[in-house]
C-alpha cells in the first residue's frame, strides 16, 4: 500500500463537530478499502491567502494514510461532492512524518514563545523607572 498526506479545508462556518464528522466519515472510507489512518491532526481554523468560494477563513485538517490508490480516488470523489470542503491536497509520500507535522510544532513553539500571563515579568512604574539611576557612559 502507498502512503499519502492529505490536507482539507472545510468551510469556517461549520463547528467543530461536524469537521470531527467529516474526518471519521473519511477515515471509514479508507478503512473499508483496507486502509488505515495514521494520525489525524486538526489544525484549527486559520486565514487563507485568497478568497476561496466566497470563504476567508477554513477548517485545516491533515491525515496520514496508508491505502491503496483505489481509497484515495473514493475520498477525493466524496470530498468534491461535498459542500463543506472547499480543497483538498492530497501528496504521496516515501514515508510519514512520525510525531506532529511543522504545522503543530509551530504553534506550541508560539505557545512557549508567549508564556503565560503570570511569567511576563513585572511592569515597573513611570516612577520607578524615572528614578533609577543613570548608567553614566565612559569615553576611552
Amino acid at each position: 500500500m502507498a502512503l499519502y498526506e492529505h490536507i482539507y479545508l472545510a468551510r469556517q462556518d461549520i463547528s467543530g463537530q461536524q469537521v470531527d464528522a467529516l474526518t471519521a466519515q473519511f477515515k471509514s472510507v479508507i478503512e473499508s478499502f483496507g486502509g488505515k489512518v495514521e494520525k489525524v491532526e486538526y489544525w484549527g481554523v486559520r486565514s487563507l491567502a485568497y478568497r476561496i468560494k466566497k470563504n476567508r477563513k477554513a477548517h485545516f485538517s491533515l491525515l496520514n494514510i496508508d491505502a491503496p490508490p483505489a481509497a484515495l480516488r473514493e475520498v477525493e470523489r466524496q470530498m468534491g461532492i461535498n459542500e463543506d470542503i472547499i480543497r483538498f491536497l492530497t501528496v504521496r509520500v516515501e514515508a510519514l512524518e512520525p510525531g506532529p507535522s511543522a504545522m503543530m510544532r509551530k504553534r506550541d513553539e508560539d505557545d512557549r514563545s508567549r508564556g503565560t500571563r503570570g511569567e511576563r515579568g513585572e511592569k515597573t512604574s513611570r516612577r520607578a523607572r524615572d528614578e533609577a539611576p543613570e548608567i553614566e557612559e565612559a569615553t576611552y
